[in-house]
Order: C-alpha cells, then sequence, then structure tokens
C-alpha cells in the first residue's frame, strides 16, 4: 500500500520510502501489462489447438507425422501457460514462474523444430489441396481477427522474448527482501537460455541461407560450401595486385569462417550463368597470416598482404573504411580458426598414450593377469637360483612329476634358442622411449 512519506521523517527515511513507492508503482504497471498478453496469448494459443490441432486429428485431413512437424509441442505449452495464467491472475509472480520454467523444455522442442515446420507447411500448402481448402475455411472465423497460421505459429518464440524483458523488469523492481525475488531471479536465468537458443538457432538457419546463396552464385558444383561448423562472414570486390606489376585486376571474394574464395564473373553473354561467378581459387585461413602493408594513414585505399602456406596475395582497395573491414574481418576469421585448432591440438596431446618399445608393440595392449603369472614362472624355471618360490614348493625335498620336468626341460631349451631381446622381456625388462 502506498502512502506518502511524512514531513517529519528524517530525509534519508523519506527517500528509502520514496524508493520503495516507485518501485512498487513499476512492479504493479509491468505485472498488469504481463496479465493482458499473457491473456491474449493464451487465446490465440486456444485458436491453434481448437481449431486446427484437435479438429485436424478428428478428420484426418493431415497423418500424424505430418501433423506433428507442424505444430511439434504446440498443445502442451498450451496447458503450461493456461496454468501460469492463473497465478498470474491473482498476482502471484514468483509462484507461477517457478513452476512454469521445469516446462521450458516444450519451448525448446518447439525452438528446434520451427524451421521443419516452416518447410512443411509449404509443402502441405502447395500439394495438399484439401488441407489447403481447410486451412482458409479456419482462418475466416471472426475469432482470428484475418490472422493467418503462418503468423500465429512463430508466437511462442516471440513470447519467450517478451517473458525475458518482463521477468527483469519484475525483478528489479522487487525488494530483494520479498521471497518472489529469487524466484523470478531464477526464472530470468532459465528463460534467458531459451531466448538464447531461440538466437542460435535462428543465427544458424540465417547462415545456412548465406551459404546456399553463395552456393548457387557460383558456377559449377565443384566448390561445395554446405559443410558444417563453416559461418559466412562478408563478400565484396577488391583489386588483387600481381607479382609483376601488371595491371590489378577487380575480383570478387566470398569470405568465410575457414576459407577464402576468390571468383570472377562470368562472360554476360553466357545463357545460363551471365550472373554467376567462376571460381577461381580457394585459399584455406588454417595457415594464413594478415599483413596491412599499406592504409595505416587516413590516405584513399589500402593494401592488405595474406601469406598462405602455397601462395601470396595482395588484396588492394581505393575505399579506406572498406580495406580495414576486410583487414578486421580477415584477422578475426584467423585468430578465431587458430585458437580452435590450438584447443584441439592440447587435446590429443593430453589423450595420446606413452610410447612403448618395439617389443611390447608386437603384444595386446594391455597385457592379462594370467599373462603375467605365466611370465613369472617361466623365469622362475629359468633362473632356480631365484629367491622367489610358490607357497606350495617350501621345501626343499619336494621334486616335480617326471612329465612336468620333461615340459620345464622344452621350455628352458626355448628360452635358451630365443633372441636376446625376448630373454630380456620374458624376464620382466621394459623399455620405455620418451
Amino acid at each position: 500500500m502506498s502512502f506518502a512519506p511524512s514531513p517529519y521523517l528524517p530525509a534519508s527515511t523519506r527517500s528509502v520510502q520514496e524508493q520503495r513507492e516507485r518501485w512498487e508503482k513499476k512492479r504493479k504497471r509491468v505485472g498488469r501489462e504481463l496479465v493482458q498478453s499473457e491473456q491474449q496469448y493464451c487465446e490465440q494459443l486456444d485458436l491453434i489447438t481448437t481449431y486446427f490441432v484437435e479438429i485436424l486429428k478428428a478428420k484426418g485431413t493431415l497423418r500424424q507425422d505430418i501433423r506433428e512437424s507442424i505444430f511439434s509441442s504446440i498443445k502442451s505449452i498450451h496447458l503450461v501457460n493456461q496454468t501460469l495464467l492463473t497465478h498470474l491472475e491473482v498476482g502471484n509472480f514468483g509462484l507461477g514462474f517457478e513452476e512454469f520454467c521445469p516446462h521450458l523444455h516444450f519451448y525448446s522442442t518447439y525452438v528446434d523444430n520451427v524451421q521443419t515446420a516452416k518447410k512443411v507447411l509449404m509443402v502441405q500448402l502447395k500439394k495438399n489441396k484439401k488441407f489447403r481448402r481447410f486451412k482458409k475455411i479456419q482462418e475466416s472465423r471472426p475469432e482470428f481477427h484475418n490472422l493467418k497460421l503462418e503468423e500465429l505459429l512463430p508466437l511462442p518464440l516471440q513470447r519467450i522474448q517478451q517473458y525475458k524483458h518482463f521477468l527483469r523488469d519484475l525483478t528489479e523492481n522487487t525488494s530483494p527482501d520479498n521471497p518472489e525475488f529469487q524466484q523470478l531471479s531464477r526464472a530470468v536465468r532459465a528463460v534467458s537460455e531459451v531466448a538464447q537458443r531461440i538466437q542460435d538457432n535462428a543465427r544458424s538457419h540465417e547462415n545456412h541461407l548465406q551459404l546456399r546463396r553463395v552456393q548457387k552464385l557460383l558456377k559449377g558444383r565443384k566448390t561445395r560450401l554446405l559443410a558444417p561448423d563453416r559461418w559466412y562472414i562478408r563478400e565484396g570486390w577488391l583489386k588483387t595486385v600481381p607479382p609483376k606489376g601488371r595491371e590489378t585486376k577487380p575480383k570478387m571474394f566470398f569470405l568465410f569462417s575457414d576459407i577464402l574464395i576468390q571468383a570472377k564473373p562470368c562472360s554476360s553473354m553466357h545463357p545460363t550463368s551471365a550472373d554467376k561467378f567462376a571460381c577461381q581459387r580457394v585459399y584455406p585461413l588454417k595457415e594464413c597470416t594478415a599483413d596491412k602493408v599499406f592504409g595505416h594513414t587516413k590516405s584513399q585505399g589500402g593494401l592488405i598482404s595474406l601469406t598462405f602456406a602455397r601462395a601470396k596475395l595482395l588484396l588492394m582497395s581505393s575505399d579506406q573504411e572498406d580495406i580495414n573491414d576486410w583487414y578486421r574481418s580477415l584477422c578475426l576469421a584467423i585468430g578465431q580458426l587458430k585458437s580452435k585448432n590450438t584447443v584441439v591440438h592440447r587435446r590429443e596431446e593430453l589423450l595420446r598414450q606413452p610410447l612403448r618399445s618395439a617389443t611390447d608393440s608386437q603384444q595386446s595392449p594391455t597385457a592379462s593377469p594370467r599373462a603375467n603369472r605365466r611370465k613369472r614362472a617361466l623365469v622362475r624355471e629359468e633362473d632356480p637360483q631365484s629367491t622367489e618360490r610358490p607357497c606350495s614348493s617350501s621345501s626343499s625335498s619336494s621334486r616335480p612329476p617326471a612329465a612336468d620336468s620333461a615340459v620345464s626341460a622344452s621350455k628352458k631349451m626355448k628360452l635358451s634358442e630365443a633372441p636376446p631381446s625376448r630373454s630380456q622381456e620374458s624376464s620382466g625388462s621394459s623399455c620405455v622411449i620418451l
């Protein structure tokens, strides 16, 4: 309950009270906006589940796998958010989100499937006439307010971003002494992880579209750009400086996270490739070094020297800002690639097994206890003066049977015929090469 500070209170006390009143006022405003937007969000989710998911399931217009590919976990999200709305409407923000966050995996599933849902929906609208007619009828209902299914499906992704901002505002305007403060703080972290996942998926999809676009620009299929962990960075025209002082030629360059592609435009008279480029060289950035030869001052233009394992490239531009951007992009890509390779190299060094002698390499990597016992038994038979004796042969008067002595003699003969390295190995000595 808000109240006006008394003029008879100390200035410090009045300032604390005024600050708390401002917090409470902002908190009420944020809570009111959160409840109103949540009510509208649940109504829109209800449109999808009632007029599309349930009716499509009852009528059998789409197969189950196709229906799940389009709508994914939207029904579970609707149920979870209905429970959240009941808490928000009575002002239990902390408790509501504390019960809501354990079910965020439904949103994660929906986020990971969103691109597949778009593709499947487009295919069905193109090929399935019955579904196309059904969708048009449902969207014409007054409850939809002229909204299309394509506009409703991305709502869970947008709502997660809104939750992140609402929760931050609520947390900032909640006193740390309030029991809801810790609940809201945990909810901010949980929702932010899903929001980051949405951004990462969108960035990955955008990068995939860029790779496909550049792939279509390049004539032929020799250069394959759709590789895992490859990211598109930039493209543009630069002049290449030939080594013998000939005239510079403009070339199109495409920079990726691991390679640099040099291309030239195809002939304008070509019937099918007039707007494409012919790939000339693919430079790997793994062992590349970039140096700015010219362009440190504010003069127009600049020159970049790129040194590869088997080639050297000089790139020039008359635009100072453009050449500086290229230099920064190249240095950043090379630095990230080298740091990534260094980490992998260190891991391999940690996993490397110690070197062994040639005699050990002929055996199995790990000797069994039975083989070790057999080796020790052979050593005892070869060296009768050995201090080790079996527990059962403590009496000097006991002798092995005749058959056993014959076997022992044959083993001694084989040991005597073995090469010196074998005898050393059998005697228990080992050689480790460091």
